[in-house]
C-alpha cells in the first residue's frame, strides 16, 4: 500500500507544488521592484482568480472521482465519457467569462478594500490574466481524469513545463520589455495555454484507445450530465465557502495597510504552498479510494485510509519544523522590505501550528471526492464557514489581524472535527 500510495503522492507533489510557485514567482519577481503596493496589486489580482477558478474546480475534483470509479469498474465508455463532460463544461464556463470579464471583474475588484494605488494594479494584473480562462479551466478537466486513470505523472510533467515556461515569460515581460505587472500576468496566459496544448497531445500520444468509446451523444444526454452536475453541485458549493473564506482574508487584509495585507499574503503564500503538498497525498486518496469503491473493495478502502492520514501527519510534523525555524529566510525569497519581515515575525505562529490542524481534512477531502461521498464535504464546510466569520467578527475589536488568523484556525479545526464525525457515520460502500 505505501508502493501504491507513493507512486501517485510524490508526482502529485511535484505537481501540486508547482501550482502556488507560479503566484510566488509573480511575487517574487514585482517583490523587487521597489513597490510595496506591486505585492498588494498581484495578491488581489490572484485572489480574484482564486475566487473564480477554485468556484470551477469542481471540474478537476469531480472528475477525478467519477473517472477514478469507471477505471476501478474497468467501464472504458464511461471512462471516456467522463472527459467529454469535463471539457464540455470547461469550455462553456471560459467562454463565459471572457465574456462577462469586465462586469465580472469590476464586481470581484470592488469586493476588496485596497489603496487607490493597489487597486490600479490588480485590475491591470486581472484584465490580462483572464485570457488564460479555456486553457485554466480545460486543463482542470484533463488533471482530473488523469489522476481519476491513476496517472499523477502527465499532470506533473505538465505542471513543471507550465512553471518553466511561465518563469521565463514573467521575466522576459516583466523586467526585459518593461510590462510591469501586466508582463506578469502575460507570461501566465503564455504558460497555460503551452500547458494545453501538452495535455492534448499526452492524451493523444497515450490514451487514443478511447477515441473509439466517445459518443458525443450519449456523453452529453440529460441524465449522465445531471448525475455530473450533481456530485459537482456538492463540490461547487463547498468551493465557494472556502474561495469566501480566502477572499474574505484577502478583503480584511487589504483594509489593513498595505504592509500588513503583504504580511498576511506572504504567509498565506506559505500555507498554500503547504496546503498544495499535502494535496499530493489528497489526490493519492482521490485515485485509490475511486478506484476501490469502484471495484467494491472495502477492505481495501479501509487499508488506503488508514496509511494516507499517517503519510499525511508526518508531512505535516515536518512542515512545522521547516516554518518554525526557516520562516524569515523564505520569505527574504520574496522581499526585501524590512518592515514586512518584521510585520510577519509578529504572525508567524499561526503559520507554525497550522499544519498540525489542516493535515486531516485535507486528506478526507480527498478520500470524499473518490468516493463521490460530497454532500459531507458540502455540509462540514459549510458549518465552518459560519465558524470563521463568528469568530473573526467576535474577536476583531479586541484581536486586530490576530483575530483573522484564529478565525482562520477555527475554520479548519471545524472542519476536521466534523469531517471526522460525519465520515466514521457514512457507509461508503
Amino acid at each position: 500500500m505505501n508502493r501504491k500510495i507513493l507512486a501517485l503522492a510524490i508526482p502529485n507533489i511535484i505537481s501540486n507544488i508547482t501550482i502556488p510557485l507560479l503566484g510566488m514567482v509573480d511575487m517574487a519577481i514585482v517583490g523587487h521592484l521597489g513597490d510595496d503596493a506591486l505585492i498588494g496589486g498581484i495578491a488581489i489580482g490572484t485572489a480574484v482568480f482564486n475566487f473564480i477558478y477554485w468556484n470551477l474546480a469542481f471540474l478537476r475534483m469531480g472528475t477525478s472521482g467519477l473517472a477514478a470509479q469507471a477505471y476501478g469498474a474497468h467501464d472504458f465508455r464511461e471512462i471516456a465519457a467522463i472527459l467529454v463532460r469535463a471539457l464540455s463544461v470547461a469550455l462553456a464556463a471560459a467562454m463565459a467569462l471572457l465574456i462577462l470579464q469586465r462586469p465580472a471583474g469590476r464586481l470581484t475588484l470592488m469586493m476588496m478594500d485596497g489603496t487607490p494605488h493597489t487597486m490600479r494594479y490588480a485590475a491591470e494584473y486581472f484584465f490580462a490574466r483572464i485570457w488564460a480562462a479555456p486553457a485554466t479551466i480545460s486543463l482542470f478537466a484533463f488533471q482530473g481524469w488523469y489522476i481519476g486513470m491513476q496517472n499523477s505523472r502527465f499532470p506533473m510533467y505538465i505542471a513543471i513545463v507550465i512553471n518553466l515556461i511561465n518563469i521565463v515569460f514573467c521575466l522576459w515581460f516583466t523586467l526585459g520589455l518593461g510590462w510591469g505587472i501586466a508582463g506578469v500576468a502575460w507570461g501566465t496566459v503564455v504558460a497555460q495555454y503551452c500547458g494545453l496544448l501538452i495535455s492534448a497531445g499526452l492524451w493523444l500520444r497515450y490514451y487514443r484507445r478511447f477515441l473509439r468509446y466517445i459518443d458525443l451523444k450519449e456523453s452529453l444526454k440529460i441524465k449522465p450530465m445531471l448525475g455530473f452536475f450533481r456530485i459537482n453541485r456538492d463540490i461547487f458549493l463547498r468551493t465557494a465557502c472556502i474561495v469566501a473564506v480566502y477572499t474574505f482574508f484577502t478583503s480584511a487584509s487589504s483594509g489593513m495597510g498595505d504592509t500588513l495585507l503583504a504580511v498576511n499574503m506572504l504567509l498565506m503564500q506559505l500555507f498554500t504552498l503547504f496546503s498544495y503538498l499535502m494535496d499530493g497525498f489528497a489526490y493519492a486518496g482521490e485515485s485509490l479510494a475511486g478506484r476501490y469503491v469502484g471495484a467494491r473493495n472495502p477492505e481495501m478502502l479501509r487499508k488506503c485510509i488508514r496509511y494516507l492520514l499517517a503519510w499525511s501527519l508526518v508531512m505535516a510534523i515536518l512542515y512545522v519544523g521547516v516554518y518554525a525555524f526557516g520562516w524569515r529566510t523564505i520569505l527574504s525569497l520574496f522581499t526585501d522590505s524590512t518592515a514586512i519581515l518584521s510585520g510577519a515575525g509578529a504572525y508567524v505562529e499561526w503559520l507554525i501550528v497550522i499544519p498540525l490542524i489542516a493535515f486531516a481534512p485535507f486528506m478526507i477531502d480527498g478520500i470524499l471526492i473518490g468516493a463521490t461521498r460530497t454532500a459531507v464535504m458540502r455540509n462540514s464546510v459549510f458549518v465552518s464557514t459560519v465558524v470563521f466569520f463568528a469568530a473573526y467578527y467576535g474577536l476583531r475589536g479586541i484581536a486586530g489581524n490576530n483575530a483573522l488568523w484564529f478565525a482562520f484556525t477555527a475554520f479548519l479545526v471545524m472542519r476536521g472535527v466534523l469531517q471526522y464525525y460525519m465520515t466514521n457515520r457514512l457507509r461508503i460502500i
